[in-house]
């Protein structure tokens, strides 16, 4: 591990202000995951282009993917570049789904500005105890801390569950009081992956527990909340995935207006990965077979970029209510 650098070096802000602003003005800060140079790419620039805060995250996995010495340097660059487009929007770097102390540590020490600790399948006396233990070193350094209560089913990178667990709003104020975290992570129905829910035919997707959001609003009122797993799962890009040789037989997420009214609440991030994932593979493999000459990785993948940066800018402007926010 290289040097140890503050957030504020790379021009990285954490998310104590992004959040307070989007719980009062009844949006969602877009938390985008990357990793690679054209997912970032495309996320700050559609960011800026709509005037959106954000969140750039990675996962344990995509963090080991891109190196961390790297990671800091596209995070820094990722800054500089929206800073010539003549935008100031505000970008977090986050960790998402941290695993340990010892990772979580490690992220605040390479310029880290946010890290989430997911403590969630432990019991719950274990979580709360590994959860303080983050908040106490990154608060240290004025690095934000997400928590997580309850469990999300389906698979992404090194999470899995197999089935979902619903967050307990009793359980809610004593871990923010007992833990010190600045925003949680609730489980009430979205869930990891591009397989959300098995539907039979004609069925459709169950809608959230907005009940359960609603008791844990009146328990811990104005307190920031984290929708995980909030993909839509957009049909027309499994379409083209399965049209140019793809095999996604299944695939579904939650509705874009369930993820509004959502916004329009508590919930002051919205993560999104998945979507960002079918939007490139779509176009990747759309590419491919109408130009199978083709070989220049510039081709294809700014093809994705593109596409990447259109569907952000419609999270933004109509999902999350985050665009003209910054």
């Amino acid at each position: 591990m290289g040097e140890k650098v503050h957030f504020s070096e790379l021009g990285l802000v954490n998310t104590r202000d992004m959040f307070q602003r989007a719980v009062g003005g009844g949006y969602a800060i877009p938390a985008y995951n990357f990793n690679n140079l054209e997912q970032l790419q495309a996320i700050v620039t559609a960011c800026a282009e709509t005037a959106s805060p954000v969140i750039i995250q990675v996962s344990k996995g995509a963090r080991s993917y891109a190196n961390s010495t790297m990671l800091r340097y596209m995070a820094l660059g990722a800054v500089e570049m929206v800073r010539e487009m003549g935008s100031n929007i505000p970008i977090a770097l986050h960790l998402d789904h941290g695993d340990s102390l010892e990772l979580c540590q490690s992220c605040v020490d390479s310029g880290f500005s946010s890290v989430m600790i997911d403590g969630s399948h432990l019991p719950y006396e274990e979580n709360v105890a590994l959860t303080r233990q983050v908040v106490e070193y990154a608060h240290a350094h004025d690095v934000t801390v997400e928590g997580e209560l309850g469990v999300l089913a389906g698979i992404e990178d090194e999470v899995q569950a197999d089935h979902s667990t619903y967050t307990k709003p009793e359980e809610v104020e004593d871990f923010v009081k007992k833990t010190g975290v600045d925003s949680l992570a609730i489980s009430i129905g979205t869930s990891h992956g591009a397989y959300k829910f098995k539907l039979k035919e004609g069925e459709q997707v169950p809608p959230l527990r907005f009940d359960i959001l609603t008791e844990i609003e009146k328990r811990i009122p104005g307190f920031p909340i984290v929708l995980h797993g909030a993909s839509s799962v957009v049909q027309d890009y499994v379409r083209l995935i399965n049209a140019y040789g793809g095999r996604m037989e299944g695939a579904v997420g939650v509705p874009e207006d369930q993820l509004r009214q959502a916004a329009a609440s508590a919930v002051c991030k919205i993560n999104i990965d998945s979507d960002g994932r079918l939007a490139v593979t779509a176009k990747v493999r759309e590419y491919l077979a109408k130009n199978p000459e083709e070989f220049d990785p510039r081709k294809y993948l700014g093809a994705a970029r593109q596409e990447l940066i259109a569907l952000i800018k419609h999270k933004n402007e109509t999902v999350l209510g985050s665009a003209g926010k910054a």
